[in-house]
């Protein structure tokens, strides 16, 4: 199992946000974590790199290829990401520094996980560049001069840069139009089958699920409703927030299972 997340609760003074989710990962596969704003899924993917704001407290475990990073400490937790497990944001803009070139970028985040060699890093990062369809010229250029599709690219290049066993991507088509998302979810993929990563997909759109994830888990308010299969989720779902929001996601619903004829009748 490459990551299990085992009865996870988040907290701040007010209120428990995250109550009690457990989750299992295999790894290879593309797990979609389902469920609309608020529902908790962002801050969860948080918590498993210690990246939750400080106001908030986690219990319970999450083991990762079999160490619990919940009882990591902060230089252990560095040691991991970048290079064992990535993440790519809904807002890439704020992973870049408008004042520094997509090079110098690469350059800094290899130096972090000790890649000393110069030569080597700007090797590194121009064949990543070119596995997600960008040319060398990007190497030099400024965010900036970037369009968002080019620079959500150059996150994902960065994010696989070092061969990460888990990426956890977080609503990464939000800014991007249905095309420019279906090209990079495309590109992820592709990537995906390359290095052999594990894909957690954070979303609300169900089409993307459809396509991409092979098992799922659908969140409402802070708790794990339904998971499983994916096909066996969108054509016989089980929980009637799950049917609600299948049925809203208009592309899915041409044709309606049996499962949901209750809910179309409503």
């Amino acid at each position: 199992m490459m990551l299990s997340i085992e009865q996870v609760s988040i907290s701040s003074r007010e209120k428990k946000i995250v109550d009690n989710v457990s989750l299992s990962i295999h790894k290879g596969e593309w797990y979609a974590l389902v469920g609309q704003s608020g529902s908790g899924k962002s801050l969860l993917s948080q918590a498993i790199g210690q990246m939750l704001p400080p106001n908030l407290e986690i219990e319970g475990n999450i083991l990762f290829n079999g160490q619990d990073l919940v009882t990591f400490s902060r230089k252990q937790m560095r040691s991991i990401r970048g290079q064992q497990l990535t993440y790519i944001f809904q807002d890439y803009h704020g992973s870049f520094t408008p004042f520094r070139t997509i090079g110098q970028h690469f350059d800094e985040y290899q130096k972090a996980h000790g890649i000393f060699d110069r030569k080597t890093r700007r090797l590194k990062a121009k064949e990543e560049l070119e596995l997600v369809g960008l040319d060398e010229t990007v190497y030099n250029r400024y965010p900036f001069q970037l369009s968002g599709g080019q620079l959500q690219r150059v996150s994902i290049a960065m994010a696989l840069l070092l061969s990460p066993d888990l990426l956890i991507a977080d609503e990464i088509t939000t800014a991007l139009d249905s095309v420019s998302g279906h090209r990079i979810l495309d590109l992820l993929t592709k990537r995906q089958k390359e290095t052999g990563c594990t894909i957690l997909f954070i979303t609300h759109d169900w089409r993307h699920v459809r396509r991409y994830a092979t098992r799922l888990a659908v969140m409402k308010e802070g708790k794990i409703v339904e998971s499983g299969e994916k096909h066996r989720i969108l054509e016989h779902p089980v929980h009637e927030y799950t049917k609600q929001m299948i049925k809203a996601a208009p592309t899915l619903c041409h044709r309606l299972p049996p499962s949901l004829q209750e809910v179309e009748t409503r």
